[in-house]
C-alpha cells in the first residue's frame, strides 16, 4: 500500500494547530529542565573535588598508612643508642634445715671407752645427757634490692642504619600509594561527575523526544480517522512511540543510577546537581613529549618502584651487617649507699662460623635489588606507552567532537525540512518522527563525544601524574556543552 504524498491543506492547518508546531521542536530538544527547589546540592567540579578529598575513605586510609610509617620512622630514629634500665626486687624467704643427731649421740656414748680406767669409773657414776634424735634449723628474713643497668651498642656492622633506611623506604612507598590513590579518586570523580551530566542530558533528550513523538502519535490517530494516512503508517507511528517510551525509561534509570553514584562519591545525603558542564578544548593540548616527561618524573608508580628498590638494598645491607663483628659497652650498679656492687665492661662478638649460608643469603638479597631495577625499567616503558595511548585517545575524542558538528547541523536541517514538508504535504508524520528521533540521537552522541574527551583527558592526566591540574584544563575550555 502506498502512502499518500499530499494532505489537504485545511486538515494540515488543524493538525499543526493541535501539535503547536512552528519551529519549536529543536528548541524543546535543547531546553534544559528548570532547576528543582528540593534541597539538591549544586556543586562545581572544584567544590565536588574539595568535598570528596575531605570525606573520601580511600584517601583517609592512604593517609593513615603514611602516618603509620612516619611514626615508625620516628620510633626507630634513635635505634643503636644506649639503653638504660632500672630494676628492683623485694623478697622474703623461709628456710628449714633438718639435722640428724643420732650419730652424735652414738659418739657421745663412746667417749667413756677411750678414757683411762680411773676416769671411766667416775663417768660411769655421772650419766651423759642424750641429744634429741633430730633438730630443725629455721631461718627467715625479708629484703629488697635495686640496680641500674646500661647497654650501648658501639658497633653493630651497620644493622641499625639498615633498619632505619628500610623503614624510611616503606614510608616513601606508603606516600607513593597515597598519591596514586589521590589520582585514582580524581579520575573517579571525573567519571561520575561528568557521567552524571551525560546521563541526565540523555534522559532529558529522550524524555523530550518521547513527548514530541507522543504528540505525533496522537495526530496520526486523528489523521487515520480522517482517512488522510493509511493504517500501516498509523501502526508505524505507534511503534515509534513505544520505542521512544522504552528509550526514555532506560535513560531515566541510567541517570538515576549515575546521580546516586555521584552523590556517594562526594558523600552527599541527597542528590547532586553538577554546575561545571561538559567541555572540549578545540585546540590540541600539549605535545606527547610533555606528558611523557611529566610521567617519568611525577608518576607515583615509579616512586613506589624506587621505594621497593631501596627496601631491597637495605635488606641486603642488613644481611651484610650480620657478618661483621658487634661491639657493645655495658654496666650495672646496685642502687644503695655505701659499698654497692657494680660491674662495667666492653663485649665483642664475631660469628666465625654459622650453619646458615650467608653468601647465599647475600646473593639472594642482591637478586631482589636486581628485580626492583628491572621492574622499574619495565614500569617506565609501560607508563610511557600508557601516556601515549591516552594522549592519542584524547586527540581522537577532540576530532570526533568537532567533526560531529556537521552531523548535528544535518539532523537539525532534516527536522526543519520534514516539518516544512509536512505543512506542504510532501512529508509524512513518520518522516518527521524519524527526523526528530535521529536529531535526539545525534545530540546525545555529540554529548557522549564531549564526555569521551573529558574522560580521556582525566586518564591522560592521571597517567602523567597531573590529575591535580584538571581544573586548569577546565579553565582553558572554549567549548562548553550546556
Amino acid at each position: 500500500m502506498t502512502r499518500p504524498r499530499h494532505v489537504p491543506r485545511p486538515l494540515l492547518l488543524v493538525v499543526l494547530a493541535l501539535l503547536g508546531w512552528g519551529g519549536t521542536a529543536l528548541a524543546q530538544l535543547q531546553q534544559a529542565p528548570p532547576p528543582r527547589n528540593d534541597g539538591t546540592l549544586s556543586l562545581s567540579f572544584d567544590a565536588a573535588r574539595a568535598r570528596m578529598i575531605d570525606r573520601s575513605d580511600k584517601l583517609a586510609a592512604a593517609r593513615a598508612a603514611v602516618e603509620s610509617k612516619e611514626l615508625q620512622g620516628e620510633g626507630v630514629k634513635g635505634l643503636g643508642g644506649p639503653v638504660v634500665s632500672i630494676s628492683g626486687l623485694a623478697y622474703a624467704y623461709n628456710a628449714n634445715l633438718n639435722l640428724d643427731l643420732d650419730p652424735l649421740n652414738q659418739k657421745l656414748g663412746q667417749i667413756g671407752s677411750s678414757l683411762p680406767p680411773s676416769i671411766q669409773g667416775f663417768i660411769a657414776r655421772v650419766p651423759i645427757p642424750q641429744l634429741p634424735n633430730s633438730y630443725t634449723l629455721n631461718r627467715h628474713d625479708t629484703g629488697a634490692n635495686a640496680s641500674v643497668s646500661a647497654v650501648w651498642p658501639l658497633y653493630v656492622g651497620g644493622a641499625t642504619d639498615a633498619v632505619r633506611g628500610f623503614v624510611s623506604a616503606q614510608t616513601r612507598e606508603a606516600q607513593a600509594d597515597a598519591e596514586q590513590a589521590g589520582h585514582e579518586v580524581d579520575t573517579l570523580l571525573v567519571q561520575r561527575y561528568f557521567g552524571a551530566q551525560l546521563a541526565q542530558r540523555a534522559a532529558t533528550l529522550r524524555a523530550q523526544a518521547e513527548r514530541t513523538i507522543a504528540q505525533h502519535d496522537s495526530a496520526a490517530q486523528k489523521m487515520l480517522a480522517a482517512g488522510v494516512i493509511s493504517r500501516v503508517e498509523r501502526l508505524q507511528a505507534s511503534a515509534a512511540y513505544e520505542e521512544a517510551r522504552r528509550n526514555a525509561r532506560k535513560a531515566e534509570d541510567d541517570a538515576a543510577l549515575a546521580a546516586v553514584a555521584l552523590a556517594r562519591t562526594v558523600r552527599a545525603d541527597g542528590s547532586v546537581m553538577p554546575q561545571t558542564p561538559l567541555f572540549v578544548i578545540s585546540a590540541p593540548v600539549e605535545p606527547l613529549g610533555y606528558f611523557i616527561d611529566s610521567a617519568l618524573t611525577r608518576h607515583p608508580g615509579l616512586d613506589k618502584v624506587a621505594a621497593k628498590k631501596s627496601q631491597a638494598e637495605q635488606l641486603h645491607e642488613g644481611e651484610e651487617a650480620l657478618r661483621r663483628p658487634q661491639v657493645i659497652a655495658f654496666g650495672t650498679r646496685e642502687l644503695k649507699s655505701g659499698n654497692a656492687d657494680w660491674v662495667a665492661g666492653v663485649g665483642v662478638r664475631w660469628t666465625l662460623y654459622d650453619s646458615i649460608d650467608r653468601n647465599a643469603l647475600s646473593a639472594a638479597s642482591l637478586k631482589q635489588v636486581e628485580q626492583a631495577e628491572r621492574t622499574g625499567a619495565q614500569a617506565r616503558s609501560d607508563i610511557s606507552l600508557l601516556v601515549e595511548r591516552n594522549w592519542r585517545a584524547l586527540e581522537n575524542a577532540r576530532r570526533q567532537y568537532l567533526e560531529m558538528k556537521v552531523s548535528v547541523e544535518l539532523a537539525q536541517e532534516v527536522v526543519r525540512l520534514r516539518t516544512s514538508g509536512l505543512r506542504e504535504g510532501t512529508s509524512t508524520t513518520l518522516d518527521l518522527i524519524d527526523a526528530e528521533t535521529n536529531q535526539a540521537k545525534v545530540l546525545t552522541e555529540r554529548a557522549q563525544a564531549a564526555n569521551d574527551y573529558v574522560q580521556a583527558l582525566a586518564q591522560l592526566l592521571e597517567s602523567a601524574g597531573l590529575s591535580d591540574r584538571f581544573s586548569d584544563y577546565i579553565a582553558r575550555a572554549d567549548v562548553r556543552v550546556n
